[in-house]
């Protein structure tokens, strides 16, 4: 009884809200819900499959004045989203991003929040499919924003807890190593895709680890491929890159 009280009182403590209920946010609310108090706000209606986590579906104006609000929300449509919660925020509030991209998200934050709310980029490098049953040893990395020490210490803290391990960079350095990491990995998983890669009968480890890149990759949404390249200003380079290197074969083995 007293358990349940204190339980009661900690998940009223920190009130969370979601904007975006997509595959991720759906993660999101499924592992927060669990702890916090979680609303969440989705534009086509999908109360049911909220409620199916543990959350509770709300209007955009109430997931806005919960202490946390976090953008679960595609890149491409960030900067309208941005505009919308500018004015419904409460003035101490933490926003907190998860776009696979650093760089455009936290210069889109600064500019269109208040000054009195609390920014922290984040790129949780998981998902749906590799999370699935557990948060232990996955990776995730915060990029601090603007955000008072003991503030970002706390959520650092509490992602630790969860078991994950967390990494500190810049919104440039992480888009940097992201491009190649994530973006080109992706690319090649899709060029697998357009070659029509499939399994064979007669295989090598080799070739399931590339079917493995392509059912990864196929997985997440065209929408999230084409944002990953269009808004990390590394991404073009490594790419155009990387098929100037398999020309280069390509001509190596032409001349043998």
């Amino acid at each position: 009884m007293v358990r349940t009280w204190v339980e009661r009182f900690r998940r009223n403590l920190i009130m969370i809200g979601i904007i975006g209920f997509g595959r991720f946010g759906r993660l999101m609310a499924g592992y927060l819900a669990g702890d916090f108090t979680v609303k969440v706000f989705n534009r086509s209606d999908k109360s049911a499959q909220i409620a199916e986590t543990g959350a509770i579906w709300a209007s955009l104006a109430e997931v806005c004045r919960q202490k946390i609000v976090i953008l679960c929300v595609p890149i491409s449509t960030m900067r309208e989203m941005l505009q919308q919660i500018a004015p419904l925020l409460n003035p101490d509030s933490l926003v907190i991003d998860v776009c696979s991209v650093k760089v455009y998200p936290v210069e889109w934050m600064v500019e269109a929040l208040p000054p009195s709310v609390s920014l922290l980029a984040t790129h949780p490098m998981f998902g749906p499919d590799s999370a699935a049953e557990s948060l232990h040893d996955r990776k995730i990395v915060l990029c601090k924003t603007r955000i008072t020490d003991t503030r970002y210490q706390k959520v650092k803290d509490y992602l630790v807890k969860k078991g994950l391990n967390v990494i500190d960079t810049t919104p440039e350095e992480h888009d940097r190593q992201i491009a190649i990491s994530l973006s080109l990995t992706h690319f090649i998983g899709r060029a697998l895709d357009e070659f029509g890669a499939e399994e064979l009968m007669i295989d090598t480890e080799g070739y399931k680890r590339l079917l493995n890149i392509l059912g990864v990759v196929t997985h997440d949404t065209w929408q999230l491929f084409v944002d990953m390249h269009r808004y990390n200003p590394y991404a073009r380079k490594n790419r155009q890159a990387f098929m100037a290197a398999m020309k280069r074969l390509d001509e190596k083995l032409e001349r043998e």
